[in-house]
């Protein structure tokens, strides 16, 4: 399961500074299979303790964590949506993502300079935010044009459903508001992911701070800001230095435990971000354990055995028989899965077992 996160924000906002620090964590291909990565995408592990433990317990001969994709984004401007910078160009990576991260930049430094002149992370949140509205009035629009008449003229029941959707974007969008603040009906839900419309992605604002602002977040005044608005959207903050997530990323594991403890830091920026929009998307990790391979799998909270057997492969969901299952929680108690079966851990799950978040699983399959 491939998701992505792309990296907005203006020019000279750390944007690229930090995606450089994603760019060096990168994990090797080979955990990767089956992707094409582009030299604008970072594929990053998501950090898993529970992983960890499993190593522990099974000495496996390969450790696999579960990815994450960020595509770094070229910095937007005023005007993007009418084709301004790349504008338009830009915008159509975005369309292919996942989620949003917007960095915006929380500290002042008159040798860094910033497009417009002055630090104001709320205006250039907004700035951001209208660019990627006007974009998908112009693609909802666009998609009225297409569907109006055949709504007024025919019977087609799908084309009046997808109109009426329509004629609620479009106010919306109007008013400068994006399509994630609407509430809608399955049906409704359903057209608006074939729009893939920049607003209805999920966003998490990310606040570069100094050196010494990310030691206490709490006390910029930027970050309140932020967070304030954040809090309006129901939207994820992170805080960071883009510039030491740079220094960190060129260290190795041990030498970066250590630097996070002389900082007080309890995780990297980085870490923090990946398991935001982890979160953020509603994912969730299920695991395979045994001496040939440890290995973390994602899937969509809510999603059952059978589909989750098939994001190993689609033999697995076609052919379904049952889930054995057990928590993580158990085994870490009890130390292995032997000890997990004498205790009656170990549970047989059939079709409509929701699968949960560290979950210890393995499925029977026959095709």
């Amino acid at each position: 399961m491939s998701l992505t996160a792309g990296i907005v924000g203006l020019p000279n906002v750390g944007k690229s500074t930090l995606f450089n620090a994603i760019t060096k964590s990168q994990v090797e291909a080979a955990n990767y299979p089956f992707a094409t990565i582009q030299p604008n995408v970072g594929v990053v592990e998501v950090p898993d303790s529970r992983v960890d433990r499993l190593v522990e317990i099974f000495h496996p001969k390969k450790t696999i964590y579960t990815t994450f994709e960020f595509t770094d984004i070229a910095g937007l401007v005023k005007g993007a949506s009418q084709g301004e910078g790349l504008g338009n160009q830009f915008l159509s990576n975005i369309r292919l993502t996942d989620a949003i991260c917007q960095v915006v930049r929380c500290f002042d430094d008159p040798n860094i300079t910033h497009v417009e002149n002055s630090i104001d992370p709320v205006r250039d949140i907004e700035i951001i935010n209208l660019e990627l509205t006007l974009a998908d009035l112009q693609t909802v629009e666009n998609r009225i044009a297409k569907v109006e008449r055949k709504a007024k003229t025919t019977s087609d029941k799908e084309a009046k459903q997808e109109m009426e959707l329509l004629k609620k974007l479009k106010p919306c969008l109007e008013e400068g508001k994006p399509a994630r603040y609407l509430e809608l009906d399955e049906e409704e839900r359903f057209f608006l992911k074939t729009y893939n419309l920049l607003t209805a992605k999920p966003v998490i604002y990310v606040c570069n701070l100094d050196e010494e602002g990310v030691m206490d977040p709490s006390g910029c005044e930027y970050v309140q800001k932020v967070k304030e608005l954040a809090d309006r959207e129901n939207a994820q903050v992170v805080c960071l230095c883009a510039k030491m997530e740079e220094e960190l990323s060129g260290l190795e594991p041990d030498e970066k435990e250590i630097f996070l403890e002389e900082l007080g830091l309890p995780s990297s920026g980085l870490d923090t971000l990946i398991q935001k929009a982890y979160s953020t998307l509603n994912l969730c990790t299920f695991l395979t354990a045994g001496e040939d391979e440890c290995r973390a799998w994602t899937f969509k909270k809510g999603m059952k055995a059978p589909d989750c057997a098939g994001i190993i492969h689609t033999d697995f969901k076609k052919g379904f028989i049952r889930a054995e299952v057990y928590s993580f929680e158990d085994l870490d108690a009890l130390g292995s899965e032997h000890a997990i079966k004498e205790a009656g851990k170990l549970r047989l799950e059939g079709k409509d077992y929701v699968v949960q978040d560290g979950d210890v699983m393995h499925f029977r399959f026959n095709v």
